[in-house]
């Protein structure tokens, strides 16, 4: 097929990106014009081809769409500093991305979508796809309002969402703080009840992405994206304390200090531009009840079958970080 993935710079982009090249589809990268794309070095040499565009800017989009068959939306913003700023990437770019598909008579839009718009599961029950979305921040609500827009264009595209839950592997960032924790001798422990986790490993993320753009089964369908286990923020820090050869202190850490300091670290981002690890955003979504979803649907319709367990993402993770200097 001739695709377009957006976003395609980032952690899960670049892995859908090389593994679509790989497999001899025609790739076009999407990335913004001044963006780093050195993730993007394997699926260059794949034979995918780099191409500039905003997805905030529709005139920059069309041309990039033409002979297109699936569109993998995924290009979109984890931090803002207000709720408009969210909308306008993450929501209102997905408008722009259907679109400019719709004009260009493309056939299937791909939406990388989130747990977050789902919102935290209750009672010990994960969320499964029928559920209503219960978003608990603006970054959850911008996902959410992403896949209805997505949606609205059903009859004119082949649409199909994938919630994924947080992801493991190399190349990943947003989980690299808890390594560098734990390379510090420290592993946390929120006090409280224990909050479960879906995780999947990033080649798992990118096996139901694929079923997604290739499966009929997959139109006008959402699905959840999880490994077979669930964990907790403890046990994967003690699961990477474990693969590192570190004897970790267990550091209890109370509810209410969490929230302070993701506080703290949104004022000093404000005031300072650095974005710092610990925010308001993170900190909410440790203290969920948890965040754990149900992946049978994908596995009765699509034929997904993850097979990389928590573990051995966790030690590819902490492996690539070595190699690129990050711990």
């Amino acid at each position: 097929m001739r695709v377009l993935v957006t976003g395609s710079n980032g952690f899960l982009g670049s892995w859908l990106s090389r593994a679509l090249a790989l497999r001899g589809d025609e790739v076009r990268c999407l990335a913004r014009a001044k963006s780093d794309v050195g993730l993007l070095e394997a699926a260059l040499e794949g034979g995918a081809q780099l191409v500039h565009g905003d997805v905030s800017q529709p005139e920059t989009l069309g041309a990039l769409l033409d002979g297109v068959e699936v569109v993998f939306h995924l290009a979109g913003i984890r931090r803002a500093a207000t709720r408009a700023e969210f909308m306008r990437i993450n929501a209102e770019g997905t408008r722009n991305v259907a679109e400019a598909m719709v004009k260009a008579g493309a056939r299937r839009l791909v939406l990388c979508g989130s747990l977050a718009a789902s919102g935290p599961s209750v009672g010990g029950r994960p969320r499964v796809e029928a559920d209503p979305f219960c978003p608990e921040e603006w970054y959850g609500e911008s996902k959410a309002e992403a896949e209805r827009v997505a949606f609205e264009y059903a009859n004119a595209l082949e649409v199909t969402a994938c919630r994924p839950g947080r992801i493991l592997g190399p190349g990943d960032k947003e989980n690299l703080t808890f390594f560098k924790l734990v390379k510090r001798g420290v592993v946390v422990r929120i006090l409280g009840p224990e909050r479960r986790l879906s995780v999947v490993g990033v080649e798992d993320a990118v096996d139901l992405l694929l079923l997604q753009g290739d499966r009929p089964e997959a139109k006008g369908e959402a699905f959840f994206c999880a490994s077979d286990e669930t964990t907790s923020l403890y046990a994967m820090m003690r699961t990477i304390a474990d693969s590192l050869g570190i004897d970790a202190r267990e550091v209890p850490v109370p509810e209410a200090l969490l929230s302070a300091a993701g506080a703290v670290g949104d004022w000093v981002s404000k005031l300072t531009g650095r974005r710092l690890p610990v925010s308001r955003k993170l900190a909410r979504q440790l203290l969920a009840p948890g965040w754990t979803c149900s992946i049978e649907k994908a596995k009765r319709l699509l034929g997904y079958a993850p097979s990389r367990t928590v573990r051995q993402a966790l030690e590819q993770s902490a492996q690539s970080y070595f190699e690129a200097g990050w711990l």
